[in-house]
């Protein structure tokens, strides 16, 4: 028979061996090229961790993903993907959103919230591209702002993953991760742009947005960030404001990524 200290030994070593080395938290960048370094490192460490993030909001063409990225406001993105479907098959041009009912527009899109504005944006959309652009999505950001439903950061999801353009996409999440880091102690989402803007090469820019922004889903939560269990904790000055037990924290990761970014934090 086991002795009652083996049997002790046998139900914490699961927990021992996922324990991972504890972070220190990191100091604040302190100077313009700190700050630049700092971003540098972590758009390194964010591309291992998610190598093949991607727009989560469905889409095969820029009026889609216009229209998604419209409905994703105080809205999740697994939402509006189960909205759209019907909505794009309704609506397959800017043409059908121009003349559409608002009315039907916002039965198809009760579910995503602040369903009238959306309806009423959608609509507006349609109307602006047939009337300004031949029905079709302009490719500069100057353009985008001036239409329907659009901000700097609707434009900056439509040119970077519709059309190649590289562009930061400072949305709740990447705006809390950044400011967490360092990297900018900027709450306006223009001047925290701005600001990454001079830190990064514009050929990351969006791949930089995205992976963040998957990071702010599944690691870094508003209000309980799995700090101990986050493999970018050595560079995280905030380091500390969510559980630091790894066990613990690790409950707090989610998303298909999560076994490999526990790993990359030393939790097996």
């Amino acid at each position: 028979m086991p002795s009652t200290a083996q049997c002790f030994c046998t139900l914490l070593a699961p927990i021992w061996q996922s324990c991972a080395v504890k972070a220190t938290r990191a100091k604040v960048p302190s100077t313009p090229l700190a700050r630049t370094r700092r971003a540098r490192r972590l758009n390194a460490e964010l591309s291992l961790g998610y190598p093949d993030a991607v727009c989560e909001l469905d889409f095969t063409t820029p009026l889609e993903l216009s229209v998604a990225t419209i409905l994703s406001a105080q809205c999740t993105d697994a939402r509006v993907n189960v909205v759209t479907p019907a909505l794009f098959a309704r609506y397959p041009t800017a043409s059908d959103y121009a003349g559409a009912s608002v009315e039907e527009l916002e039965e198809y899109v009760r579910t995503t919230g602040f369903f009238r504005n959306k309806a009423a944006s959608l609509k507006g959309l349609g109307r602006a591209l047939v009337e300004e652009f031949d029905g079709e999505v302009p490719r500069t950001l100057a353009e985008l702002v001036t239409l329907p439903g659009f901000g700097r950061k609707t434009a900056n999801v439509v040119l970077g993953n519709a059309f190649g353009i590289p562009g930061i996409t400072v949305d709740t999440h990447l705006g809390r991760l950044v400011r967490r880091w360092g990297l900018t102690d900027e709450e306006d989402p223009v001047k925290v742009e701005r600001d990454l803007n001079a830190m990064l090469p514009p050929a990351v820019w969006t791949d930089f947005s995205t992976r963040v922004i998957y990071h702010g889903r599944r690691v870094c939560d508003a209000r309980k960030p799995a700090c101990g269990a986050c493999y970018l904790a050595p560079l995280c000055p905030s380091y500390g404001l969510g559980p630091t037990d790894p066990v613990v924290a690790a409950e707090l990761v989610k998303g298909s990524e999560r076994d490999h970014l526990l790993a990359l934090a030393g939790i097996a």
